[in-house]
């Protein structure tokens, strides 16, 4: 049997502060290793998240979308979670999914409109272009200077017009 000769330690309040602040002062590595220092059962959706993002910038996509999972079992309505987790199935090609986990994330924030624009450009991985038109028209109602939205819309509805010639 293998024991891990580094131990585990509680996480206090103030060591949860201390690895929010190097997080966002972008000392990801001391902030994750002291993450993975803390007991697992310790570590909040919001700890878990934080792991996953460093993960994914360290371009641990396996570890990212363990961690992400962890942080939506631990809060299900977390939409920044979903959000990122459908980035990587969309990065990975795994439009479904991703289409799956930006439904959620807008289920539990219908404001934001990179979740609208993100489903839009899964629709296109799969080709169903009115979906994608229809979620990129409602990005670009939430956010109307964001040039990618418009230029996606169009994209999608000259698809649309192909499909409908052939």
């Amino acid at each position: 049997m293998l024991f891990n000769v580094q131990a585990e330690a509680s996480l206090s309040n103030e060591s949860r502060q201390d690895i929010i602040a190097l997080y966002n002062s972008n000392h990801l590595d001391e902030a994750y290793d002291l993450i993975t220092k803390t007991i697992e059962d310790d570590r909040d959706y919001e700890l878990w998240y934080l792991l996953a993002n460093i993960s994914q910038d360290r371009g641990d996509n396996v570890n990212a979308v363990f961690f992400l999972q962890k942080s939506i079992l631990l809060n299900p309505k977390f939409d920044k979670a979903h959000y990122n987790l459908g980035n990587i199935y969309l990065e990975e090609k795994r439009f479904n999914m991703a289409i799956s986990e930006y439904k959620r994330a807008v289920k539990y924030k219908k404001n934001f409109p990179y979740y609208y624009y993100n489903t839009g450009c899964a629709y296109l991985g799969l080709k169903d272009y009115k979906k994608a038109a229809s979620y990129f028209k409602k990005a670009a109602g939430l956010k109307n200077d964001e040039a990618d939205f418009y230029y996606n819309l169009a994209y999608s509805y000259k698809n649309l017009k192909k499909d409908k010639a052939m």
